[in-house]
């Protein structure tokens, strides 16, 4: 139920209230169109974060099937001296993009110099490129979820606020708003009956008084 908001019943405060509720109904518009595009912008997010969340399974299963015929080859104990041998450090570099208003990061895999291959080439079959070209790609693809889940985490939570703008709008302070100008405007008109039935008092008696 619209509630009245405490304002001086004046001409200038009507004018006030009509103003403000022209620009409470033009966020409104704004913020009704937003959702819409945020929206449509977490379902396309959540439609990628499936696909990439897939990819990234699919990647890890093949690396370590990969992973798991390399060894079988070459021997585990020799296999792992050689990956330890060559551990390089990775990084990730993150960005601001931005989608539909929303900030989101964008992660970017850096491949260490030299890229991941520092092992011996020579002591090694194409089993273990195989396996460090599957394990690269899954890695991608594991940065590649990270990015679109956070994105969709962010997209997510803009949507709640922005419904909670938009129904703070349509539900509270419009109706305010308008029962406050409709209760203005009828004290305004209780006024002006008022003044003219005064008026034709004060005639009447000054007519009395002429005759």
């Amino acid at each position: 139920m619209a509630q009245l908001i405490k304002v001086r019943p004046t001409k200038i405060e009507l004018v006030k209230l009509k103003r403000r509720l022209g620009l409470s109904s033009r966020v409104q518009k704004i913020m009704k169109d937003r959702l819409s595009i945020l929206t449509m912008e977490f379902l396309q997010a959540a439609r990628d974060t499936v696909s990439a969340k897939k990819k990234a399974l699919g990647g890890m299963s093949e690396a370590y099937k990969a992973m798991t015929i390399a060894s079988g080859y070459h021997g585990y104990v020799a296999l792992q001296k050689e990956l330890v041998a060559s551990e390089a450090d990775i990084s990730v570099t993150a960005g601001p993009r931005n989608v539909a208003g929303v900030r989101i990061p964008a992660l970017e895999f850096n491949e260490p110099p030299g890229g991941l291959r520092g092992y011996n080439l020579a002591q090694t079959s194409s089993l273990v490129d195989s396996a460090s070209d599957t394990a690269r790609e899954a890695l991608r693809a594991i940065i590649e979820l990270a990015e679109l889940q956070r994105g969709l985490e962010l997209l997510g939570a803009e949507i709640s606020r922005t419904k909670r703008i938009t129904n703070a709008l349509e539900y509270i302070i419009i109706p305010n708003l308008q029962a406050t100008i409709r209760f203005l405007k009828m004290k305004f008109e209780e006024r002006d009956r008022e003044e003219k039935a005064r008026l034709k008092r004060v005639k009447v008696l000054l007519a009395r008084k002429e005759a």
